[in-house]
């Protein structure tokens, strides 16, 4: 789909113009947004890239490390995004909300620990859980984490000014983009490697887990923390 499509997909509709001067966020709050943004890119981009090796089949590995790139330029480009203020390192905002750190925990099999400002993925202080399989981990990203950070993503969108905040309107454009695209890819990838009543019991049982997982630390409409007035439909 074309950003132009995008862009009537996700209107807000009659009550929020998207990008309406008076709905949008405060420059603190969207830097610390768009520095979670930088974080959870870093951390797809190096779990994906652990995952490559894991998987031991070679079409799935060749999905993988292109989605792992992707996230990494998507990281790249939230820190160029990241808005410069007095005081405050850009790198410090680099870090998770509680949503963020425990759900990716969880999809890794890693007990989520406080992360300080500049943390990526994994924690340096982590301590190993019970791994999950391959394919519940892949389909919890494709079926849980991705399509929340769509949807903060789609939210987000509607309330940045198309013209005093062009450059971050651009740029999440851009990645919504690849991230529906990914999403997508990862669901047929999914339905070729579900083959058996075993996978779709194990799927479903871990894809509920991380739903449990989210919700317990607070996620209600997608995965970064936005504020309840922004519409999520």
């Amino acid at each position: 789909m074309s950003e132009q499509h995008y862009d009537g997909l996700f209107n807000a509709g009659p009550d929020v113009a998207v990008g309406d001067p008076l709905t949008s966020l405060p420059l603190a709050r969207t830097a610390a947004i768009v520095g979670e943004y930088r974080w959870i890119e870093t951390s797809l981009f190096a779990m994906l890239g652990t995952w490559v090796t894991e998987v031991p089949i070679a079409s799935v590995q060749l999905h993988l490390d292109g989605q792992s790139m992707r996230h990494a330029w998507h990281a790249e480009l939230w820190g160029d995004r990241l808005p410069v203020l007095s005081g405050v390192d850009p790198d410090g905002l680099t870090c998770p909300s509680p949503v963020t750190a425990a759900l990716l925990a969880a999809l890794d099999g890693v007990e989520p620990v406080a992360e300080g400002p500049g943390s990526s993925w994994p924690p340096a202080d982590s301590a190993a859980m019970p791994r999950p399989a391959a394919l519940p981990r892949l389909a919890g990203l494709y079926r849980v984490v991705l399509p929340r950070l769509v949807t903060s993503y789609t939210r987000h969108l509607r309330v940045v000014a198309s013209v005093a905040d062009a450059p971050l309107r651009r740029a999440i454009q851009l990645v919504l983009n690849d991230e529906v695209e990914d999403w997508l890819a990862g669901e047929r990838m999914i339905q070729r490697l579900v083959t058996r009543p075993h996978d779709v019991v194990a799927v479903h049982e871990f894809q509920q887990h991380l739903e449990s997982v989210a919700v317990a630390a607070g996620a209600r409409s997608g995965l970064v923390d936005l504020p309840d007035w922004i519409p999520s439909d």
